[in-house]
């Protein structure tokens, strides 16, 4: 019997730990149902009709009052944009600020559907050298005295594929080159609310107000994928850039229906309790993720524990190759994402991306027992 889910078709037969979304059980059917009841119960109709370039300032004013808290920076209403998720934000970033042939660079490793949309713009991805703190400076500056790129792309907290956050000192030094060399400052911070144990440093996005960074953030990971809603935070100046465009002044702001909805969560409180609950779970779910993994692969390959996130990035032992082992796993009843597709020049293979969002407890310690079954 098969189940349909956001972007994957699972079978009860496997355990897909390739899956970087929330299981069934963690979307908040209810919550959206009374936020909805409690919108749509106010006799307003604004939101029914085309949505304000930048989005609604009401529901901006609810966001910014969330972050701040929670950034633990102030965030102003007119520092925030709104998206259709931060996929879309990405590629409305490449849209206006890229033109087909420029260099980006990126982390090595970096998201791979990021790699995707930066080749359906026509841009050229370069890898820059990373360490098991995040992306080195160093390298970073080295690779501008003799490279201009238009845009750093960086994941700073919790790392996707690889689970590290960029420490504060090196998100200073990050944030000092790309501003003497005039590179944007792309943050994808949509895992920066989903931290389990410890505290991480300021997102990048608390920067933003001097000019040239956007951060991006997402509804995706902290309520449901479907609602298709995100924001950009960045200087008044970048936003409005976005908000002058073509494909905004034909077709208006971006989900003011759904952005009415999650307003009700935010004023309700809701939202914050959702985001409580995701944090307790997902935090015991990356601790079964770890026990697995030690106990199925021991020796046999290397993980780091992330304090966040959705993943666990396994170096295997020796000279395997994770795409050629990938069919065995399936044939194993398990998935993951082969390293190589997280690499701008094919490097990676000895790695692989394991996702702790989707499974139980109980279904994660199988899935890493059959992984240990098929590379042992």
């Amino acid at each position: 019997m098969r189940g349909q889910t956001t972007q994957s078709e699972v079978s009860a037969d496997l355990i897909d730990l390739a899956i970087g979304h929330p299981g069934p059980d963690l979307l908040p059917l209810e919550l959206l149902r009374e936020a909805a009841a409690h919108r749509l119960g106010q006799g307003d109709r604004s939101f029914l009709q085309y949505g304000y370039e930048r989005g609604d300032h009401r529901f901006r004013t609810q966001l910014a009052r969330f972050l701040s808290h929670h950034y633990a920076s102030e965030v102003s209403p007119d520092e925030l944009f709104v998206s259709g998720g931060a996929s879309q934000a990405l590629d409305l970033i490449c849209s206006l600020f890229t033109r087909p042939g420029d260099l980006v660079f990126v982390e090595e490793p970096s998201y791979f559907l990021a790699l995707r949309i930066f080749a359906d713009h026509g841009l050229r991805a370069e890898g820059l050298p990373t360490d098991p703190h995040g992306l080195v400076p160093e390298a970073l500056r080295d690779r501008l005295r003799e490279r201009r790129p238009v845009l750093l792309y960086t994941v700073p907290t919790h790392q996707n594929p690889t689970g590290v956050t960029l420490p504060e000192a090196r998100r200073e030094q990050v944030l000092a080159l790309c501003r003497e060399h005039g590179v944007l400052l792309v943050a994808d911070e949509v895992y920066h609310l989903l931290t389990y144990s410890g505290a991480p440093p300021r997102p990048l996005g608390a920067f933003a107000a001097q000019g040239d960074v956007l951060s991006l953030g997402s509804f995706s990971k902290i309520l449901a994928p479907g609602l298709r809603l995100g924001w950009i935070q960045g200087a008044p100046d970048l936003l409005r850039r976005l908000a002058t465009c073509g494909f905004l002044d034909s077709g208006g702001g971006l989900a003011p229906f759904t952005s009415a909805v999650v307003r009700s969560l935010l004023e309700l409180g809701t939202q914050e309790a959702h985001l409580e609950r995701l944090r307790s779970i997902y935090g015991a779910r990356a601790q079964a993720m770890a026990a697995g993994l030690e106990s199925s692969l021991g020796d046999a390959a290397s993980s780091m524990t992330p304090a966040g996130g959705f993943f666990f990035w396994v170096r295997l032992a020796g000279t395997a190759d994770t795409e050629k082992l990938l069919s065995r796993a399936r044939a194993g009843g398990v998935t993951f994402v082969p390293g190589s597709r997280f690499s701008t020049r094919g490097a990676q293979g000895e790695c692989l991306r394991l996702s702790f969002s989707y499974y139980d407890e109980e279904h994660i310690a199988q899935g890493v027992a059959r992984l240990a079954a098929v590379l042992l």
